[in-house]
């Protein structure tokens, strides 16, 4: 099995960290880092099909990448899910019928609609009917709840059958609830306790993003497991920035 997908399933803690620059060499500094898997992020990166499937390689196979989608698309998750990567996070869900979506998309038949292509993922078709007969139960499908209608509509999503974690979207979901950027607000912060309560009840592991090493150790604390710890661009800014300043002193 997918040893990502085989952690995220037993509940275990792994650590990511967020890949936006478009480049496979911080993908493959990530796992030199030591991070478990690493999250090709193209909704809001800068980069296409080829960068990422690049990002992939260089990572892999001691680190699987997670790609987000930009949008739950068909096409995107079946090319994303093409390239080889051990798993797709949905973003932007609002309700039950977009869970179902997701997880059609994202699984062959019987218990999809996954069209079939050969690819990466197939080796390039000489491992073509090992991969479209496992690939059903080694493949991570994370959705993403980050607005207030999907926490509104958190228990039906929470009833689909198919994925095997959520991931919490804390700066859209301050953003949908007319606070954006406020993500300790107490009613932001209470809705994000309650997908991460109602989450841990339904036994579906919950991951978060966090900035720091310090916000980290928070979500950590209150039972997160797929943990995003920061974002290679800020991660290479903040320490130029650090290092800059302590030249100036």
């Amino acid at each position: 099995m997918n040893f990502i997908r085989k952690k995220v399933l037993n509940c275990e803690l792994v650590f990511g960290t967020w890949c936006n620059l478009g480049n496979s060499l911080t993908a493959e500094m990530a796992g030199h880092a030591g991070f478990d898997w690493v999250l090709i992020d193209m909704e809001h990166g800068v980069y296409d099909m080829s960068c990422a499937q690049s990002m992939v390689m260089a990572a892999s196979p001691d680190v699987p990448c997670l790609i987000r989608v930009p949008s739950l698309s068909e096409v995107w998750i079946k090319k994303c899910l093409d390239l080889g990567s051990a798993g797709i996070i949905v973003p932007q869900l609002r309700n039950r019928e977009d869970a179902e979506r997701a997880v059609r998309w994202s699984k062959f038949p019987p218990q999809g609609e996954r069209s079939v292509g050969i690819a990466r993922a197939h080796g390039y078709g000489m491992n073509f009917q090992n991969y479209v007969e496992n690939a059903n139960n080694e493949v991570v499908l994370a959705l993403q709840v980050e607005h207030i209608d999907a926490v509104n509509n958190l228990d039906a999503i929470l009833s689909v059958p198919g994925f095997e974690s959520v991931i919490i979207g804390p700066y859209d979901l301050s953003g949908s609830m007319g606070k954006i950027g406020q993500v300790t607000d107490p009613e932001v912060k209470g809705a994000i306790d309650y997908v991460k309560k109602s989450c841990q009840d339904a036994g579906k592991p919950v991951g978060i993003f966090g900035a720091s090493s310090e916000a980290v150790k928070g979500y950590i604390e209150d039972g997160y497991k797929l943990v995003i710890a920061g974002m290679d661009m800020m991660l290479l800014g903040n320490a130029a920035q650090k290092m800059l300043a302590e030249l100036k002193q």
